[in-house]
């Protein structure tokens, strides 16, 4: 669709701008919509953000709302003021944008998620892995039966200066890098394997003494066997190079890879391999989701990831009763 022409651009609140992934929302904003107002406690990140968009800017969630006729909202607030937040766009029948989790623990995202559902608000979830160049490369492999996804981030010390010291609050964040960085990489194992039946999990705390786990490993086993492990930390240095991430998959076609660099390969069943680079910076794929919601506005956000999708993988990565080991340094 294009958003460019002289018809009206559909309007949008951004709540919460201070969040890390804001300002990869932005060019895509300013592309696709009329930013209307721009909200986030700090004035200065406020103004900083909604400048370019031409946005006026509030400390204030029920100020950026009270306005008639807002297409849609991008939620990027602390995940404990999620929930409360969520209720006050579903009260007003704004659909709505929320980075995950979408609360600081099960009960707020499943409360979000019921509430939405009741209500028909359209709620979408930028889980930007699906369909991106990983994505698409791994299925290659045809039926995966075994995958193995490492993703490890810089050190927790970012977030407190990048203006999220929150992040690193369990009962403000919900979690550290599983439930951050994992929900990703979890749900591509769940759409790549099936929903798992058993799941170990393991949370460290050891290499930075945080509050919150820099490094953790999933390991998902469905009822036909196939297994995903799942690797995720902020155990990576400060970098230009930002992280490590590594991927394969094994399927009934052959075997895919992707490393650090993008180097990618697909060796066959005949042992014929094929070789590619691939961009797997996730930051460029934020710009890509902005584009999708501006493209399924007006079908409810037809095709896109779900809350109830976001809340089965979080059940994965929250549910207290799941095996696993918290260790701290």
């Amino acid at each position: 669709m294009d958003h460019s022409s002289s018809a009206p651009r559909p309007s949008a609140v951004v709540l919460g701008a201070s969040h890390w992934h804001a300002p990869l929302y932005r060019a895509g904003l300013a592309r696709h919509f009329r930013v209307t107002a721009v909200q986030d406690p700090d004035p200065a990140v406020a103004r900083a953000f909604a400048e370019p968009l031409g946005a006026p800017v509030t400390p204030s969630v029920d100020e950026a709302l009270d306005q008639d006729g807002i297409d849609v909202a991008f939620v990027f607030c602390p995940h404990h003021e999620m929930l409360t937040v969520g209720r006050k766009l579903i009260d007003r029948g704004i659909p709505f944008v929320i980075e995950k989790p979408a609360g600081a623990n099960l009960d707020d995202l499943r409360t979000i998620e019921e509430e939405a559902r009741l209500a028909a608000v359209p709620a979408t979830v930028p889980l930007v892995q699906r369909g991106a160049p990983i994505d698409t490369w791994l299925r290659q492999a045809g039926d995966i039966v075994y995958e193995r996804m490492a993703f490890v981030a810089g050190p927790p010390s970012r977030y407190r200066r990048n203006g999220n010291p929150w992040l690193l609050e369990p009962a403000r964040s919900g979690g550290g890098s599983l439930m951050n960085l994992g929900p990703h990489f979890v749900d591509l194992a769940v759409r790549h394997l099936g929903h798992p039946v058993d799941v170990v999990r393991n949370l460290s705390t050891t290499l930075h003494g945080e509050a919150v786990d820099d490094h953790s490993t999933m390991v998902l086993t469905t009822a036909t066997g196939r297994e995903a492990i799942v690797e995720v930390g902020y155990a990576f240095p400060d970098s230009p190079l930002k992280r490590y991430c590594s991927f394969t998959a094994a399927g009934t076609n052959g075997f895919a890879t992707v490393d650090t660099t993008g180097h990618a390969t697909f060796t066959d069943q005949s042992g014929a391999t094929k070789s590619a680079v691939l961009e797997v910076d996730s930051d460029p794929l934020y710009d890509v989701f902005v584009t999708g919601v501006a493209d399924a506005l007006t079908t409810g956000f037809a095709g896109l990831p779900t809350l109830a999708e976001l809340l089965a993988t979080m059940e994965l990565i929250w549910s207290p009763h799941l095996e696993g080991t918290v260790r701290r340094g």
